[in-house]
């Protein structure tokens, strides 16, 4: 089950010549894959580019008419070993991935692909994840393109510019034999717009083709003396071959006057941010039409020369807008311009922030500096610019950090994890703290409050390898965590194989909520969904057990706090040798509501009776001690303050948000907290029988409340 269905806008890609496509950028760009002859298409999903792996999941069944293989990879690494179909065959191929992250883990794959070069087009979509909204390290794709000799794209963020990049992307890995990325932000997947569609093409050579005509050449194989020949290929023939194809197809685009005495050159990605500065700096109209020549660099890597001099040679300065460090554009470009003794003045850094995101403000700060050092007279007519300073340095502003308190990233309403950290929590009263390696997912939220659990985070499904250093004798053992979906990328040999081998001694926590909840609800091989594509409903435990650990625990329902502790502190305190594993099971509460709720909505509707539950907090119970908030930190739990002038402290409470998880309570019941919770059932469309019961037991409930207030004891003026 992914986050959202796309069985709309798959119909969308069936659009043809001459029709209009309206839509996400995401989807744009999978609509050009069709209209390039791709025959197979592979991938793992993560932002920005998890929307490409479900736009393909949903149309799967359209993509098998087109003769378009499709595969949810098992990892970045699976994915870009994919691509070798297009090595020894004149086969179109597409992989996609979160960069850099992904990118990391394809290398090896990469390294192979890049090395040997590609017969057909391979084109790998790069969902660059760069910037404020990133959930990963801050690195660049450009880096690894440099160090493989892979191309690199970087088209202008609508969604034209987008389709060209794909379909030429093909086109340029096939004239220079040579893997392309293609490298999309996150505004750039999500940006809207429209593009005139083409028809979607069928493979030219198919994979079946392939299979029953089998091409061997032992030249593309990485193994010496080839290997030795490929760097020599790569830029003897590759090279050339690349920028006469770029040059030739103007793959990069010059905007603005013909002539000026300074210039801008720009990563197509960073274009849109261009022009909004130089609007707000009166140098542009919101159409892109600029007073101040820019060239934008569509292809990335590698730099066309001859282009790049023609653009310096009549300029006394030039202004690099290049996003994150180091400063690969800006530093080639000095190269070349001092190799043919230009004078022409190269800045950027100076000018720009080394690092961090590129957005308009920082383009606008950047630009501005430039200018009034470079050329002062295009700034004569400016307007006023937007400041936002006098709103955020104000008083008012900065009396609310005082105030509101710091917000981190939590875990969701009802998320089944966090009653797993609830009885870790409780667990390290009785024996203390313990080193804990974290792992890639939702489960990383347990670093931060209120639980503050966790010391490192080496990579997904990486958890206990990162803990296997502390595979010595002592008094306390290590824990390590790792979620379900980090499991079947990675875990399964890197983490439990490897401990099993060695003989690892520590606890292994595996959090099982069915998908690869984090990258937006895919389905994976333990998932329990029946799906009729893929196989699905292979337990964890008998895999783990398959690689020969022994000392292993099911936990299907991880809201009962009582029973995660106690399996905690067993796997602890146990003189059992090798690790200790255990599988922790419940669906992912968003998943979960995002699969129920329809179908509750569609029985209420057609009469059918339904039953909803919450949770509440008894006030009168209550002490206000808000010891269920420090070890739940559910979303749902908040405080109130009360009438009763006898009561100072605000009691806990519950919204309206609370999906009926239990946790709150079972928390209560396992910490030896307070019993103020409760909760609520509501039938909705009841029967008479119910109807009835519900009188009877409100006739009740008021006949003892009757009957408690004519017993109870009153004083003075109550009394009269």
């Amino acid at each position: 089950m992914a986050e959202r269905s796309f069985a709309r806008e798959v119909e969308d890609l069936r659009l043809g010549e001459g029709e209009e496509f309206r839509g996400e950028g995401i989807l744009a760009i999978t609509k050009a894959l069709l209209q390039s002859g791709v025959s197979y298409v592979g991938g793992y999903q993560g932002s920005p580019i998890s929307h490409l792996m479900d736009v393909l999941a949903d149309a799967s069944d359209y993509m098998a008419e087109l003769g378009v293989h499709f595969e949810s990879s098992a990892s970045e690494a699976t994915a870009a070993a994919m691509l070798s179909a297009s090595v020894m065959y004149p086969i179109r191929g597409a992989v996609t991935w979160k960069s850099t992250a992904g990118t990391n883990v394809a290398s090896d794959a990469l390294s192979n692909l890049a090395s040997g070069g590609v017969t057909g087009g391979a084109v790998i979509i790069i969902g660059e994840d760069y910037g404020e909204g990133s959930s990963i390290m801050q690195e660049r794709s450009h880096a690894y393109a440099m160090k493989s000799q892979i191309w690199l794209m970087d088209p202008r963020p609508n969604l034209p510019s987008m389709v060209h990049a794909v379909e030429k992307a093909f086109e340029l890995s096939e004239a220079s034999n040579t893997p392309v990325m293609v490298e999309v932000r996150i505004r750039a997947c999500h940006v809207h717009g429209r593009f005139t569609a083409k028809d979607n093409r069928k493979p030219a050579y198919t994979l079946k083709q392939a299979l029953e005509n089998p091409v061997r050449d032992v030249n593309r194989i990485v193994l010496p003396p080839a290997s030795f020949i490929h760097e020599k290929m790569k830029i003897e023939k590759r090279w050339p071959a690349a920028v006469n194809f770029i040059r030739e197809q103007k793959l990069n685009e010059v905007f603005g006057p013909d002539e000026g005495d300074v210039g801008i050159i720009l990563q197509g990605g960073m274009y849109n941010g261009v022009i909004r500065a130089l609007q707000q700096l009166g140098l542009s109209d919101a159409y892109g039409n600029s007073r101040v020549p820019l060239y934008v660099l569509n292809v990335t890597y590698p730099l066309v020369d001859e282009e790049v001099i023609s653009f310096c040679r009549a300029k006394s300065a030039v202004v690099v807008v290049e996003e994150g460090q180091p400063e690969f554009i800006e530093q080639a470009l000095n190269t070349m311009l001092r190799r043919r003794d230009l004078n022409t003045r190269i800045s950027g850094k100076d000018v720009f922030p080394l690092a961090g995101e590129y957005t308009a403000t920082v383009i606008q700060k950047g630009l501005l500096g430039f200018l009034e050092r470079y050329a002062p007279r295009l700034l004569g007519n400016r307007p006023p610019l937007p400041d936002a300073a006098p709103v955020l340095n104000s008083k008012e502003v900065q009396a609310l950090a005082t105030v509101v308190p710091p917000r981190p990233p939590g875990f969701c309403t009802g998320c089944p994890e966090r009653p797993i950290f609830a009885a870790m929590k409780l667990v390290e009263k009785e024996l203390g703290t313990h080193h804990v390696s974290a792992d890639i997912g939702c489960h990383l939220f347990s670093i931060l409050p209120p639980f503050n659990i966790g010391a490192t985070t080496m990579g997904y499904g990486l958890g206990p390898a990162a803990a296997s250093a502390f595979n010595v004798k002592a008094d306390k053992r290590v824990i390590s965590v790792m979620g379900d979906g980090g499991f079947w990328h990675n875990g399964l040999s890197s983490s439990v194989g490897n401990a099993v081998f060695n003989k690892h001694d520590g606890v292994m926590l595996i959090v099982d909520n069915y998908y690869s909840a984090a990258t937006g609800g895919q389905d994976i091989p333990s998932s329990r969904a029946e799906n009729r594509k893929r196989q699905t409903n292979n337990a964890i435990t008998t895999a783990v057990k398959g690689v020969g650990a022994t000392w292993v625990r099911q936990i299907d329902r991880t809201y009962d706090v009582a029973k995660m502790r106690d399996t905690l502190r067993e796997a602890l305190t146990t003189d059992e040798p090798g690790p200790k594993i255990i599988v922790a099971s419940s669906e992912c509460m968003l998943n979960k509501q995002r699969r129920v709720k329809p179908l509750m909505d569609k029985a209420e509707k057609a009469g059918e009776p339904v039953l909803r539950q919450r949770f509440g907090v008894d006030e009168d119970i209550c002490t206000g001690d808000h010891a269920c908030i420090r070890l739940s930190g559910c979303p749902s739990l908040t405080v109130k303050h009360l009438d009763d002038p006898l009561r100072d402290d605000p009691v806990a409470a519950i919204d309206d948000s609370c999906v009926a998880c239990g946790n709150c309570g079972d928390v209560a019941d396992a910490a030896v907290l307070c019993p103020s919770f409760y909760r609520a059932d509501v039938l909705r469309n009841a029967s008479g029988w119910e109807r009835f019961k519900s009188r009877i037991r409100t006739m009740v409930i008021s006949f003892l409340q009757r009957r408690r207030e004519r017993r109870r004891i009153l004083f003075g003026r109550q009394a009269a």
